[in-house]
């Protein structure tokens, strides 16, 4: 038996479009899987050069998480759904987020959309006895001076997968997360691609190098599987040993 086989199954990654969310929809129609992404860019056409961005064969649709009535109004074009991957997410920077549009906005996107997301697909998630996987963040585990929202947004996302994991394994639905380190993606840019800063951060990092997309995506897949079948409502930290110091 392959535990790691998702054939059959369907998937849906919200922010799939690029960056983990992109790596972990790839993973998963690489084992099998049909799997649909939501991205915020009119079409597949659009992403066309974007690094990290691969949406070959996979399922594309135009949505803005932080648009609460148009997930509540979204058909599916599936019948049925066995995971769901909820790897939204921005950052503001230069102080924007201590704006109280901007922190909002954040709060939007991050958090409250998870929420939303989860209790559109709750009936569906039921029926399969499916999988919810949040991305969450190290920085839910430490002071992001600068991006309040975001820390805010990060660390509600444990509270809010703990507490959905806690009510909804009755219904045979498991919620867990994952927490990424530090990984070279488009929001992580103003650290990648400022080699003092990215040499501060590696020098906090036990094995001292940044995470890849590929292994967010393998611990997707794990918390996927009957392989984590006993774990609910618990974050994984992927950091390569950052929150340790």
């Amino acid at each position: 038996m392959n535990e790691l086989d998702f054939s059959g199954k369907t998937v849906l990654v919200v922010g799939g479009s690029s960056g983990i969310g992109n790596g972990i929809a790839r993973a998963f129609q690489a084992h099998g899987a049909m799997v649909h992404a939501w991205g915020t860019r009119a079409s597949v056409a659009d992403y066309d050069g974007v690094n990290g961005s691969d949406l070959t064969d996979l399922h594309y649709a135009q949505l803005d998480a932080s648009d609460f009535d148009a997930i509540e109004s979204y058909k599916p074009p599936f019948d049925r759904l066995d995971v769901l991957v909820l790897a939204q997410g921005i950052v503001l920077y230069k102080r924007a987020e201590f704006e109280m549009p901007n922190f909002q906005r954040v709060l939007n996107v991050n958090l409250s959309s998870i929420m939303a997301c989860c209790s559109k697909f709750e009936s569906m998630l039921a029926q399969t006895k499916g999988s919810v996987i949040t991305i969450s963040s190290t920085a839910a585990y430490h002071s992001t001076p600068g991006n309040p929202a975001y820390n805010a947004s990060k660390a509600g996302t444990l509270g809010l997968t703990r507490s959905l994991g806690d009510t909804w394994a009755a219904k045979g639905i498991r919620v867990n997360g994952i927490a990424p380190g530090l990984v070279d993606t488009k929001l992580t840019k103003v650290t990648t691609e400022n080699p003092q800063r990215l040499e501060s951060f590696l020098r906090n990092i036990p094995l001292g190098r940044l995470g890849t997309v590929d292994e967010m995506a393998g611990v997707a897949l794990f918390l996927a599987s009957p392989l984590s079948a006993y774990i609910v409502g618990q974050t994984i930290p992927v950091d390569g040993g950052l929150i340790l110091r």
